[in-house]
């Protein structure tokens, strides 16, 4: 959105590159604000036994976690192998964004009015007990984001809710499920768009300015939204989108931005 308001000049390779550089410097972000849930479930990865008892069942290791992440996974691959072309081929426009945009913030206000409650209890360390069922369907709710202007957060958050999970347990495995998801749509990307080999010094320079913005952001950013979280609803989100996606869309009919692909 803000390449179409901002009048952003370069070839269509450095853009998509551009994009794919700062989703890694948010990543790593998350990473790094992770590192010792991440690192607890590494070290706690197996069953354990001792003296014929199990002292770390299986339902706690980090093992039973990352399956469990993995099988969040399979619903978006398979939304994307599918789908993921003719979103971008037809969708990815300021008028269709912003449409999303204003349709994503009701359906996040109607999803907390009405699904809510039943995750309304905070469920400290949620986190490493999400079923199969409830990480199928988070998956599941992760295959809107294909939309373009369907945030993958928002879209998982939702389908926290709708497995029962609490706002902040929602948001907190959304953002781990992103480790594997972005860091590997990502790369992928990267590779198809050539590397960097072909780009100049400047633009070069320009990847890593917006790589380390991008962490700085999202490693500020992320923990004071799951803190606010913890405390609020998501109402004031879901006012944003609608006020910014009609702003755009009262941009785009007026010519200000463009409406084509």
């Amino acid at each position: 959105m803000f390449e179409e308001l901002l009048d952003f000049q370069a070839s269509e390779q450095y853009i998509n590159t551009y994009s794919y550089v700062i989703q890694l410097g948010a990543i790593l972000a998350v990473m790094v604000l992770y590192r010792k849930k991440i690192l607890a479930t590494l070290q706690n990865l197996f069953p354990k036994k001792k003296n014929g008892v199990w002292t770390r069942p299986y339902s706690e290791t980090g093992l039973r976690f990352w399956i469990t992440l993995a099988i969040a996974c399979i619903p978006g691959f398979i939304g994307v192998l599918l789908l993921g072309d003719l979103a971008d081929a037809y969708l990815f426009n300021a008028v269709s964004v912003s449409i999303v945009l204003v349709l994503g913030g009701i359906a996040m206000l109607l999803a907390e009015r009405f699904c809510r409650k039943a995750a309304s209890v905070p469920q400290k360390g949620k986190w490493l007990s999400v079923s199969t069922k409830q990480a199928l369907i988070i998956g599941g709710f992760q295959c809107l984001s294909i939309i373009p202007g369907m945030s993958r957060s928002a879209s998982t958050i939702i389908g926290g809710w709708f497995a029962g999970l609490s706002t902040s347990a929602s948001a907190e495995f959304s953002f781990f499920l992103a480790i594997p998801v972005m860091l590997g749509m990502s790369a992928l990307k990267l590779i198809q768009l050539g590397g960097f080999g072909s780009m100049s010094t400047v633009e070069l320079i320009s990847l890593g300015i917006g790589f380390a913005v991008s962490f700085l952001v999202a490693l500020i950013v992320v923990k004071k939204f799951i803190a606010f979280l913890q405390k609020k609803s998501m109402t004031v989100f879901a006012c944003y989108r609608i006020v910014f996606g009609l702003f755009v869309l009262i941009l785009s009919l007026c010519g200000v931005v463009s409406m084509a692909a």
